[in-house]
């Protein structure tokens, strides 16, 4: 067997590991308020990290470009309380006009 097999089966063990643990913990330890309250900024500083990644790196390297621009007018949509679609688009839009016109 290869080193990547070997990787893929730790890796698998690793998950199924985590999900028994997760699944074994008492339903008292996660109903408690400071737990819910940390579960529900989770997805929230995972979400804003991947944006952070996506929009300032490249190949390992920090980087400003038409994706920051982008990023800021989604921003200034959020502030004014655009739609969810409408955000998406605006950025997407400047993104590509920025890299057009550059």
């Amino acid at each position: 067997m290869s080193v990547m097999w070997w990787g893929v089966i730790g890796t698998s063990v690793i998950a199924f590991a985590l999900k028994f643990t997760g699944h074994s913990i008492p339903a008292r330890w996660l109903s408690h308020p400071k737990v819910q309250a940390i579960n529900l900024q989770i997805p929230i500083a995972l979400l804003s990290a991947l944006v952070a990644v996506q929009t300032f790196t490249s190949k390992s390297k920090l980087e400003l470009d038409h994706r920051a621009l982008g990023l800021g007018v989604a921003i200034v949509a959020l502030l004014f309380r655009a739609p969810f679609p409408v955000v998406v688009i605006s950025a997407a839009v400047t993104s590509a006009a920025v890299v057009h016109f550059l």
